[in-house]
């Protein structure tokens, strides 16, 4: 089974998203994931602190987040104490609930703000764009061809300004009409705040008449 630090990495790699984009996305710095992806603890705050950016990064890159945390708290070390045979009481350090009321304050307000920055990010941001069909440089024989693909489900489709409608899923699948001269079809996904993302895909139109 895969650590959570293999996760991560090979399902970012899989979507190719660079350290920089993560970190623009959801507000984690890089280094922080690069941490996470490399299981290098010392290099992190603390644990809770660390279950949130485990959370948030599987948000982004679409993991399930019980399993993240679940691999999270599988694979994080336990925290060794040191026992001292003669402790100096007047110099030591006491864990009081006070300091963990704070602890615990300020963890919930990092993971409020994380995530009111990530779904701001995703509002303001351009929605994804996967086209399925057609093929770059496919044939057309019909005066019509299937364009299909996935996006955000909040997002507005339209091939060739011809409008697909996209369900809970964000999936989209619609028969658009072929004419004499057209040589691409161009594939169009507008989010709520206006932002698009385009992709054209080069056709080859032999119509049977």
């Amino acid at each position: 089974m895969k650590t959570i630090g293999e996760l991560v990495k090979d399902t970012r790699a899989k979507k190719r998203y660079s350290l920089a984009k993560v970190e623009d996305a959801i507000k984690i710095k890089r280094e922080f994931i690069e941490a996470i992806e490399k299981q290098d603890w010392k290099a992190l705050p603390e644990y809770p602190v660390v279950v949130g950016f485990v959370k948030n990064i599987a948000q982004y890159l679409g993991i399930n987040r019980n399993q993240a945390v679940a691999l999270l708290r599988r694979d994080y070390p336990p925290q060794k104490l040191s026992i001292n045979p003669k402790p100096d009481v007047s110099k030591g350090f006491t864990w009081s609930p006070k300091l963990t009321f704070l602890v615990g304050v300020a963890t919930i307000v990092i993971l409020v703000l994380g995530y009111l920055a990530f779904q701001y990010s995703n509002f303001i941001g351009p929605p994804t764009l996967e086209v399925i069909e057609p093929k770059e440089g496919q044939v057309v024989e019909n005066r019509s061809i299937k364009v299909s693909g996935k996006t955000d489900s909040d997002a507005v489709v339209k091939a060739n300004n011809q409008p697909i409608l996209v369900n809970d899923e964000g999936a989209f699948a619609a028969e658009v009409q072929i004419f004499e001269g057209t040589t691409e079809i161009v594939i169009k996904a507008t989010s709520r705040s206006g932002k698009e993302t385009i992709i054209h895909r080069k056709i080859n139109v032999r119509l049977n008449n």
